[in-house]
């Protein structure tokens, strides 16, 4: 008799015969089916039962109390951990049978700490030197930061030092958004993106967002609550598993609701 971990083996083996199309992911759909996944075997699962359809383009924010499951979604998507029940599938594509360097090259992140390196404001932003100087300046001026360019004698060739630290944490994450902007995913994750910012950022951050990623599906890992107020949907974990589904304003005035806890907990 074959072992669980052989199927599963199998499986991925099956999933991978098909090859990827070069414009996949085409709208960004994501479907999560059953998805249980733990750190290590012997473990309690992290995610537990998670069943969520996310249409293409829809903005969704993820919420929850510490411990619920928000963050560990991004690990499942990014198979940082692979899954041991169900599946993620984006556009119809299981994302177990696509190649793993592929998949994450196709996804677009803003992460909580800005990564950035030494080098320059153009190769951070574009470290495979894939687009043009006119590009580059768009995107920063789609951020509000083509100051950032502008008001250096170096232009897109100022010097940036290790992790950005000539830089102000505001102005590295969005030096983050312009390079996602650049990237053009169909699909973007920002993980507590902004929980490190200052509100006049976010909120630059926030209008970036719904001013320029009209047809991108955003998963929105949320810190602050206000920073998903705008997104057209609200999805509450609660140990693992979606708890609470709606739209935002809809679930804060819901009587007895997860996310008016949460909200009510945020006021005091």
């Amino acid at each position: 008799m074959a072992s669980a971990g052989g199927k599963e083996e199998s499986k991925q083996q099956q999933l991978a015969c098909a090859p990827v199309d070069a414009a996949w992911p085409h709208a960004g759909a994501i479907t999560f089916a059953g998805v249980r996944m733990r750190y290590r075997e012997g473990l309690t699962p992290v995610i537990d039962g998670m069943d969520l359809s996310v249409r293409a383009g829809e903005k969704v924010g993820l919420v929850g109390r510490t411990g619920a499951g928000k963050s560990s979604v991004l690990v499942c998507l990014y198979r940082v951990v692979e899954l041991f029940e169900g599946s993620i599938s984006i556009d119809g594509r299981d994302i177990a049978g696509v190649p793993l360097r592929l998949l994450r090259s196709r996804l677009g992140i803003i992460p909580q700490d800005p990564v950035l390196f030494t080098g320059t404001l153009r190769s951070n932003l574009d470290p495979f030197d894939a687009h043009t100087d006119a590009q580059l300046r768009m995107v920063l001026d789609q951020c509000g930061m083509l100051a950032l360019a502008d008001g250096h004698a170096d232009g897109l060739q100022r010097p940036m030092e290790e992790k950005g630290a000539n830089l102000s944490m505001g102005q590295r994450q969005l030096a983050c958004m312009a390079r996602a902007l650049l990237k053009g995913s169909r699909v973007l994750v920002l993980d507590e993106a902004t929980a490190s910012v200052d509100l006049e950022t976010d909120e630059l951050i926030q209008q970036t967002l719904r001013s320029q990623l009209g047809g991108v599906t955003v998963l929105t890992i949320a810190h602050r609550l206000d920073t998903i107020m705008h997104c057209d949907r609200v999805v509450v974990m609660h140990e693992g598993a979606v708890a609470e589904s709606g739209a935002p304003h809809e679930l804060k005035d819901r009587q007895g609701g997860r996310f008016a806890e949460l909200w009510a907990s945020r006021q005091q």
